[in-house]
């Protein structure tokens, strides 16, 4: 099967050409942290921001992507780490587009966040941790999904049963136990701004 493909991909226009004419150098931002640590709401926030500020974003968030392209798949180990590689070549595509991607994933290990920066590529990949404590993440529980996993009816959910390994060396990380949203938010807008401006 290997033989019968032939990508086009040096033929189509490049991400600089895209890029000139969205006056923005696209980034993969990627968002990790605990189930209710802040990222969905952090990346929704941006994505408004970036938009309002004359920037092109697109948010690609966990439920999202589980109730559409990647609704076949588990919560199993192997499945996880399918749900980053499918996830991690959408938001290649987007980055070729031009586009500010805005991925809002838990991504558990260090490994699956790994092949997703080989995936995307380590110039344009930018590891953002939403650092938030396991116990205000479970005080918020704001899916009640916490509340499901002491009581067992969710088995392997991440930071009761199964493990989280925060970043060793995030390019960002933010400490929302002790920000405001909107502080959040700034602080990641400021951080990126040089990287997505043309330079």
């Amino acid at each position: 099967m290997g033989n019968n493909i032939h990508p086009i991909f040096d033929r189509l226009l490049q991400k600089s050409d895209r890029e000139r004419q969205l006056n923005q150098s696209a980034k993969v931002l990627w968002l990790t942290g605990l189930s209710g640590s802040g990222k969905s709401t952090i990346a929704l926030h941006l994505e408004r921001k970036l938009y309002n500020n004359g920037y092109f974003a697109q948010v690609l968030d966990g439920d999202n992507i589980r109730s559409g392209i990647n609704k076949n798949l588990s919560f199993s180990a192997d499945d996880r780490i399918e749900n980053i590689r499918r996830i991690s070549e959408i938001a290649k595509l987007y980055l070729h587009s031009g586009v500010i991607t805005i991925n809002s994933f838990i991504s558990p290990t260090r490994s699956i966040r790994q092949m997703a920066k080989e995936i995307i590529g380590p110039d344009d990949f930018i590891e953002v941790f939403i650092n938030t404590p396991l116990e205000v993440c479970e005080a918020r529980d704001v899916k009640g999904l916490y509340k499901k996993a002491r009581k067992g009816e969710i088995k392997g959910f991440t930071g009761i049963d199964a493990p989280y390994e925060a970043p060793l060396q995030a390019d960002i990380e933010i400490k929302t136990k002790d920000l405001t949203i909107e502080e959040s938010v700034n602080l990641l807008y400021e951080h990126i701004l040089s990287s997505i401006k043309v330079k």
